[in-house]
């Protein structure tokens, strides 16, 4: 199902006019399928719904990875013009938003309707939705959060830790366990987003359990999801000169003690969920699956790194670590 969608979304994609737009849209998909197969997962939480769900997520996160590329490739380092770009993110959530040229503070204009389609299709999603109410405060909140982290780690070098660390201390006290860098990574994942909307379709949602949803994913399995990102990518990310935020911890053991600490965190918040082995089962794969990428074999003392997160993690984390290794081996076979 994520296929059939990524493939319509990638043929919208080649008949952009403006060729960096087309470029990096095309970029987008080619290179970040995956987070849109890990999203499609949620679609299982939403009953005969499912295709409903699994086009929501894969638009959504579609939207996510073009501006994510328009961001991280962009000769732009104006925090008003990605603002302006993450503000999609923002309309596709909010069903009675109308579009806006959301490029119109950088040189690439015509995608020919490419970003606007997508978010009406989130839109319209949504819109056929009886009790939105009852996810919306928690999936503005989520999205909010997202849209500053992306504003502010892709400005100028010089400004991103200062711009960081002032609105870690305008909003530390919603988490005040975590340093600025973690209340950053737990910022960047969708997951809670399509967590929430994937229960709604499924007609299990009220207000008690979307606080929970909220609380549950915010900050422990986001963040997890996003540190282990971040960890896989630490060597690429050094290449590209990004921003990573595992380098801001003391040292590699630092590190490693703070991972185990987000995956006890996740299993402890889990257990006020409805369907607990589903969720127990989303953080058993996101230590199973980053942890099988390729790109771990490039980081230094990453052996006994995995070892200690597959052991906090469990036994099924470990299955599914090897499961994906042997998949990826057959594939490249």
């Amino acid at each position: 199902m994520v296929d059939k969608e990524l493939n319509y979304w990638k043929n919208r994609a080649e008949q952009i006019p403006n060729e960096e737009l087309r470029s990096q849209a095309i970029a987008s998909i080619d290179s970040k399928k995956f987070h849109c197969q890990g999203g499609g997962v949620y679609a299982l939480l939403a009953g005969d719904k499912e295709r409903v769900a699994v086009r929501f997520i894969v638009a959504y996160q579609t939207i996510s990875d073009y501006l994510d590329n328009l961001c991280d490739r962009s000769t732009s380092l104006n925090p008003f013009d990605f603002r302006l770009l993450h503000q999609a993110m923002k309309d596709a959530l909010t069903p009675g938003n109308d579009l806006r040229n959301y490029y119109q503070l950088r040189e690439d204009q015509d995608d020919g309707g490419y970003l606007g389609e997508l978010v009406v299709t989130c839109q319209q999603i949504l819109k056929e939705l009886n009790g939105y109410s009852n996810i919306s405060e928690q999936i503005w909140s989520l999205e909010g959060l997202y849209a500053d982290l992306q504003v502010h780690k892709h400005v100028e070098e010089g400004e991103r830790i200062p711009r960081l660390t002032n609105w870690y201390e305008e909003n530390k006290e919603k988490e005040p366990g975590l340093s600025w860098f973690e209340f950053a990574a737990v910022s960047g994942s969708t997951l809670g987003i399509y967590c929430l909307v994937s229960y709604l379709l499924g007609g299990k949602i009220n207000n008690k359990i979307s606080v929970d949803i909220y609380n549950g994913y915010f900050p422990y399995i986001q963040g997890l999801h996003i540190m282990l990102d971040y960890y896989i990518d630490q060597q690429e990310d050094m290449e590209e000169g990004d921003l990573n935020f595992c380098n801001y911890y003391k040292n590699e053991n630092h590190l490693k003690e703070r991972l185990i600490y987000f995956i006890k965190q996740s299993n402890k918040h889990i257990k006020q969920l409805p369907d607990r082995k589903f969720h127990e089962m989303i953080v058993q794969g996101l230590v199973g699956l980053y942890l099988a990428d390729e790109k771990v074999k490039r980081i230094s003392g990453s052996d006994e790194m995995c070892k200690a997160l597959l052991k906090a993690s469990g036994n099924a984390s470990k299955f599914i670590n090897f499961t994906i290794k042997f998949y990826n081996k057959m594939e490249s076979s």
